[in-house]
């Protein structure tokens, strides 16, 4: 076995030449493939090839908001860390995780729901434009889902990335049928740095846009 000699500033290229080579013949639309690719390329699972979904318009919505300075809201300390910042930047945006905020931690002991449901209720109280980043918490998803109902607050983009066994599958599902802008992996399949990987894929987008 040989090993490939590849400059560090050509790693990244690198890998998504061998991402493409390996997908051969199967395609994707020019307005998700950076997303798509981005998210195999974190991971190196190319099941993200069928388990993407994305709704209507998500992707122009999302660079619409991310072109007028939207926050980003992620449900992991983690999600928000892989965020890039410097992209963050260049587009006015920002990123917040509320989970280990104080007043989170004891409203969701007093009302014995977990921080990521009290997380959507804060960020819902911001009044702000946000583009609303899952890799963890399906509650988070279920609490979207009943402020979307409602009318309380409906995120610019859902991106519902959560993995695991418990309710995440039909969290997801439920997110996909509210009808608001989404990008979703579907099935168990998911995790913070998935979610902070779709985000940096918009980011980039919009750079070049």
């Amino acid at each position: 076995m040989e090993l490939e000699y590849i400059l560090p500033k050509d790693i990244e290229r690198r890998s998504f030449e061998i991402i493409e080579a390996e997908l051969g013949e199967r395609k994707l639309p020019d307005d998700i493939k950076p997303i798509v690719m981005r998210a195999i390329h974190t991971t190196a699972d190319f099941d993200y090839y069928d388990n993407m979904f994305f709704s209507e318009n998500a992707v122009e919505t999302a660079l619409s908001a991310i072109r007028e300075g939207a926050l980003f809201v992620t449900d992991t300390n983690m999600a928000k860390a892989g965020i890039n910042k410097a992209a963050l930047a260049r587009h006015g945006c920002s990123v917040e995780c509320f989970m280990a905020d104080s007043d989170v931690a004891s409203e969701a002991a007093e009302r014995g729901i977990t921080r990521a449901a009290v997380s959507v209720d804060k960020a819902a109280s911001l009044g702000r434009d946000i583009i609303y980043a899952v890799g963890n918490a399906p509650t988070a998803l279920i609490r979207l889902k009943e402020h979307i109902e409602s009318g309380t607050f409906v995120p610019r983009l859902v991106i519902g990335m959560p993995v695991g066994f418990v309710n995440v599958v039909q969290s997801k599902e439920m997110i996909i049928e509210s009808g608001v802008p989404c990008i979703v992996a579907r099935g168990r399949k998911g995790g913070s740095n998935v979610a902070a990987a779709v985000c940096n894929a918009l980011l980039y987008m919009a750079d070049r846009r």
